[in-house]
C-alpha cells in the first residue's frame, strides 16, 4: 500500500483521511455551493460515501490522490485537495494526467485556503512526479477556481463540454 504523506503548511494540513473525517466530507459534498461547479448537485451521504472511498483508493492505484485538509487553529477538517485520474471521457484526453482538484467549505472561503493547499500538494507532486502532466479541469463559471488556477500557473490549453458545461482544460 502506498504511503500517504502529510503535508504542512502555514495555515494547513494536508493528511491522509481518516474514518472519522466522513460526517463533516459528507457535510461539505451536502453543500450546494460546493456541489454547483461539481455535477450542480449536492451529494447524497452515499454519493458522499463512494466519493469518499474513490479518494481513498486513488492512492493504492496510482500512488498519489487527495489529501484531508484540516484547518492548523483549529483542527477542523475543511475540504480536500489533490491528484485523481478519472478515465473522462472528454476531448481533449487528459486521462494518465495528474487531474489536480480541489474542494474547500464554504465557511472559510475567501481565506486562500484553496491556494495554500493545492499549492503545497503540487510541491510535493513535482518532486514525486516529476514529469508526469499537472491537469485541471474547471467550469467556465467558476471564476474563484480559474483564479486559483491561474495563481498556481495553469494555463488554459482547451475548452470543451464536459456533462452538458462549458469546461476550461488546463496544463501546469
Amino acid at each position: 500500500m502506498q504511503s500517504i504523506p502529510t503535508i504542512e503548511t502555514e495555515r494547513l494540513v494536508l493528511r491522509p483521511y481518516r474514518r472519522d473525517d466522513f460526517a463533516p466530507y459528507a457535510h461539505l459534498f451536502a453543500d450546494p455551493e460546493v456541489t454547483r461547479f461539481i455535477g450542480g448537485i449536492p451529494y447524497s451521504r452515499e454519493q458522499a460515501w463512494a466519493r469518499f472511498l474513490r479518494q481513498v483508493g486513488m492512492w493504492h492505484y496510482f500512488g498519489f490522490g487527495f489529501f484531508a485538509i484540516q484547518e492548523r487553529a483549529t483542527g477542523a477538517f475543511i475540504g480536500e485537495a489533490g491528484f485523481h485520474d478519472l478515465h473522462r471521457v472528454i476531448t481533449p484526453s487528459i486521462e494518465g494526467s495528474m487531474e489536480t482538484g480541489w474542494a474547500i467549505a464554504t465557511t472559510v472561503h475567501g481565506q486562500g485556503y484553496a491556494t495554500e493547499a493545492v499549492g503545497a500538494a503540487l510541491t510535493w507532486a513535482r518532486k514525486s512526479f516529476p514529469t508526469t502532466r499537472k491537469t485541471c479541469l474547471i467550469d467556465i463559471a467558476n471564476r474563484a477556481s480559474l483564479r486559483v488556477a491561474t495563481k498556481l500557473g495553469f494555463r488554459e490549453v482547451a475548452r470543451t463540454v464536459y456533462h452538458g458545461a462549458t469546461v476550461v482544460i488546463s496544463e501546469r
